[in-house]
């Protein structure tokens, strides 16, 4: 299963690459590539495949091949006939669509309607999905929470905290050991540590 998903980010990141750089131009006016502004699919409309960084795809009508978003949900009413994959977003399947192929989403919930039908797989990484009980998944469905990801970081951000609490407290001990002041309150500088001063001369 890592190894599909791994395959499947790669796939995603060659068809943005295709879209960029090569979009052959009997597919140009049907591929739609945007920056920080939405695509909307009107119904009884069809394109053929999005792109969308920073922003939203609301696809009332027909996505006839891939959807692919970065930082932005994409919401499907009726069918997208291959691929939807979002990173940092969410996925919306309205009731009675489809996905043709496999949906995957990275650090985003998923939501899925009445009816909906997934061709493929249903990936959710380090995110929740809610699905209807008539959903219909024809390959593997796999959800990792949120806090798979985020525990671990946690626990490592809590001994990294406590080690380096460790190694102050080492240090003050150390210094006060050698210049035998008393312990002073947390955040408190201790006092610098005397000057030898000369003889005082009489006028």
């Amino acid at each position: 299963m890592a190894q599909r998903i791994t395959l499947r980010l790669f796939f995603a990141f060659l068809l943005v690459s295709a879209l960029l750089l090569g979009a052959t131009p009997a597919r140009a006016d049907k591929d739609i590539v945007q920056f920080g502004s939405n695509i909307n699919v009107a119904e009884g409309h069809t394109i053929h495949d999005a792109v969308c960084f920073f922003c939203s795809v609301n696809a009332k009508g027909d996505i006839d091949h891939d959807v692919v978003v970065f930082f932005g949900n994409v919401r499907i009413s009726h069918q997208s006939k291959h691929d939807v994959v979002v990173f940092f977003g969410s996925i919306r399947a309205e009731d009675d669509a489809s996905i043709g192929h496999d949906m995957v989403n990275f650090f985003g919930s998923t939501h899925l309607g009445e009816n909906v039908s997934v061709g493929g797989d249903a990936v959710v990484m380090f995110g929740g999905m809610h699905a209807a009980d008539t959903v219909n998944i024809a390959g593997s469905r796999v959800s990792q929470p949120i806090w798979i990801f985020w525990t671990p970081l946690v626990v490592l951000g809590l001994i990294v905290t406590l080690i380096v609490h460790e190694v102050r407290s080492y240090r003050r001990r150390r210094y006060y050991a050698a210049y035998g002041y008393a312990t002073v309150p947390p955040g408190v500088p201790p006092p610098a540590p005397p000057q030898p001063q000369g003889p005082v001369q009489q006028p």
